[in-house]
C-alpha cells in the first residue's frame, strides 16, 4: 500500500502540472497554474507541519456544498435525496469566504464546489475567486453557463467549471432531462472558444460505464475543449436505483480501462472517485483525503454520508479536523468521534451497495453505524453537539 501523504502530494503535483501543459494557449490561466505549482508545494509543507506538531491530519481536498437550489431534478441525485436541495437558507458568501481563507491557511489546496447548482450562488463564487492560493473546481449542470458567466470564469482562473454529463445524448437526457445534452454541448463550445480550462464530471453506472470510458468518447470530449474528466462511481441514494451500481467485476474493469485511457489520452486529466482510493487503503473521506461541509456549515465525512456532530461555524475548519475518530489507523480523524457508541451490527443494505473502495477500511464502519442508528432514541442520550443528520 502506498504512503498516503506522499501519494496525495504527488497526485496534486501531477494534476497541476498536467493542467498547466494543457492550457498554454490561455496565457492568464497558464500563469495562474504555474503559480499554483509553487502554492501547492507550500500547502503540502503546511499540512506536514500541522501533522508533525499537532497531530492534525489536514486533507488537501475539501468538498463544499454551497447551494441549496437546483434547476434540475436528476434521477438518483444524492443531493436531493439527502436534503441538500430544498431551497432553504445556506451560509452567506462572507461565511464561506472565512471558511475558504482558513482552509487555505491550513494547506488545503482544492475546494470542490457542489450543491445543488453552485452557479445559483454567484456571490460565493466571487468570494472564492479572491482566495488565490486555492483551486475551486465547480461541479455544475452547465445549464446556467452563458456569455456573462464565461467572462467571470475567464477573469477568475482559480474557478474551474466541471460540467456534469452522463455519456451520449440519450444517456444524459434520460437522467438529467430532455434537451440537457444539447445545452451542455453548447456550454462546452462557449468555453472552448475562450480557450478556457474546463472539465467534465461523469457519474459512472452499470449502464454507461463502457460508453464514458471509450477512447472515442473521450476524444469527442477533448475536441470540445474538455481538459479533464472526473469519474464518480454511482452511490445509491434513492430506492429503486440499486441496479445502477457497478458490480465488483465492473469496478475492476473500470479501473483497468481508466488506466489505459490515461495512456491513450495524455492530453486529458482522468480521475476516478472513489476508485483511485484503493491504492492507499480505501476510503479517503472523514479527513483522510477530504471531508465535506454542507450548505449550513456542518462538517461531514462525505457527501454520501450526511451525518455530523460539529459545525465549522462554531469550531472552524481546524477545530473540525482536530477531534479524533477512534480507529486503528495512525491518524487522528475528524470530530465524528461518536462512531464507537453505535454498536457492531452488520452492515446496512445501503453500505453494502457502496463502491468497493468505500468498503475497504475502518472509516466505513463508522459510516455504517451512523446510517443504521440515525434515530432520536440513539441521539437522545447525547448532548446537542452529538452527531445529527442534516435536515
Amino acid at each position: 500500500m502506498l504512503d498516503l501523504q506522499q501519494y496525495m502530494a504527488s497526485a496534486i503535483t501531477e494534476i497541476v502540472a498536467t493542467a498547466y501543459k494543457n492550457i498554454l494557449g490561455n496565457p492568464p490561466q497558464a500563469l495562474f497554474l504555474a503559480q499554483m505549482q509553487i502554492a501547492t508545494s507550500k500547502a503540502e509543507r503546511r499540512r506536514k507541519t500541522l501533522f508533525e506538531k499537532e497531530g492534525i491530519n489536514v486533507p488537501p481536498f475539501l468538498i463544499a456544498s454551497i447551494a441549496t437550489a437546483c434547476n434540475l431534478r436528476c434521477k438518483g441525485c444524492y443531493a436531493v435525496q439527502n436534503g441538500l436541495v430544498k431551497g432553504g437558507k445556506g451560509l452567506t458568501a462572507q461565511q464561506w469566504r472565512s471558511i475558504f481563507d482558513e482552509a487555505d491557511s491550513l494547506g488545503i489546496s482544492f475546494a470542490l464546489l457542489a450543491g445543488g447548482e453552485p452557479l445559483t450562488r454567484r456571490d460565493i463564487l466571487e468570494q472564492a475567486a479572491q482566495v488565490s492560493g486555492m483551486i475551486f473546481p465547480v461541479f455544475t449542470n452547465g445549464t446556467l453557463i452563458n456569455d456573462e458567466s464565461i467572462k467571470f470564469f475567464s477573469q477568475s482562473p482559480n474557478i474551474i467549471p466541471f460540467i456534469s454529463i452522463e455519456g451520449n445524448e440519450q444517456q444524459t437526457d434520460d437522467r438529467r432531462g430532455a434537451g440537457i445534452h444539447l445545452v451542455v454541448e453548447r456550454a462546452m463550445d462557449l468555453m472552448r472558444k475562450e480557450k478556457m480550462f474546463f472539465g467534465a464530471s461523469i457519474t459512472v453506472t452499470s449502464e454507461n460505464w463502457q460508453t464514458v470510458t471509450d477512447a472515442e468518447y473521450l476524444q469527442q470530449l477533448s475536441s470540445k475543449g474538455c481538459k479533464a474528466v472526473i469519474y464518480v462511481e454511482y452511490v445509491p441514494a434513492q430506492e429503486g436505483t440499486d441496479h445502477l451500481v457497478l458490480s465488483d467485476e465492473q469496478l475492476k474493469q473500470l479501473g483497468a480501462t481508466v488506466e489505459e485511457r490515461r495512456c491513450d489520452c495524455p492530453q486529458m486529466i482522468l480521475l476516478s472517485f472513489p476508485g483511485d482510493e484503493e491504492a492507499v487503503g480505501g476510503c479517503l473521506a472523514a479527513g483522510r483525503g477530504f471531508f465535506h461541509i454542507n450548505p449550513t456549515g456542518k462538517a461531514e465525512p462525505c457527501p454520501f454520508s450526511p451525518y455530523s456532530d460539529t459545525s465549522v461555524l462554531e469550531v472552524g475548519v481546524k477545530g473540525a479536523l482536530s477531534f479524533p475518530l477512534p480507529s486503528s489507523a495512525n491518524y487522528r480523524w475528524p470530530i465524528w468521534s461518536a462512531a464507537n457508541i453505535m454498536g457492531d451490527a452488520p452492515f446496512s443494505n445501503i453500505v453494502t451497495k457502496w463502491p468497493l473502495s468505500c468498503r475497504t477500511n475502518s472509516i466505513v464502519l463508522y459510516c455504517q453505524k451512523l446510517i443504521r442508528s440515525s434515530t432520536k432514541s440513539v441521539f437522545s442520550k447525547y448532548p446537542t453537539s452529538s452527531i445529527e443528520k442534516h435536515s
